[in-house]
Order: C-alpha cells, then structure tokens, then sequence
C-alpha cells in the first residue's frame, strides 16, 4: 500500500499485530499414540528385562546393559506388530 504523499508522517510508526498464536489445541501432538504405545511398552519389556538380570546376575551394570539392549530391540519390533 503505497503512502498518498500529501500526507504528513505519523509520528510514531503502528505497533505491530498481536503474533499468531497456536492453541494448544490445535497444535499437532509430539508422538503419535501409535509411537507412545509402543515406547511405553517397549520401556516396560527393558524394565522388566534389566529387573530379571539384576536379579540373576547381581549386577547393576548388566541389568541396565540388558534392559536397554532389549528396549531398544522391541521398538521396531512392537512398532510393526501395533501399527
């Protein structure tokens, strides 16, 4: 839009619009249910997994080895079997 040169200058410039905003509503979610079931049970097979190492094993190390060896396998795993 072009400024009609007649006219003076305002003296101050107008303050910009309010920012476009996004309700939380309306925003897309962060995971899919699809990926949180499957990260939610996949976090459960590694719990589990790491408790009956520990149990066996008395070791800490090897528990967390195994739980996040096998919650790293049944990701995708889980995630073909869900979806």
């Amino acid at each position: 839009m072009s400024r009609d040169l007649q006219s003076p200058v305002p003296a101050r410039p107008k303050p910009p619009g309010p920012p476009s905003t996004v309700l939380p509503s309306e925003a897309p979610p962060l995971l899919s249910v699809h990926a949180a079931v499957a990260f939610i049970a996949a976090g459960f097979i590694g719990f589990i997994m790491g408790g009956l190492v520990f149990l066996s094993e008395k070791s800490v190390p090897k528990a967390v080895a195994a739980g996040l060896g096998s919650f790293g396998l049944s990701v995708p795993v889980l995630h073909k079997m869900i979806g």
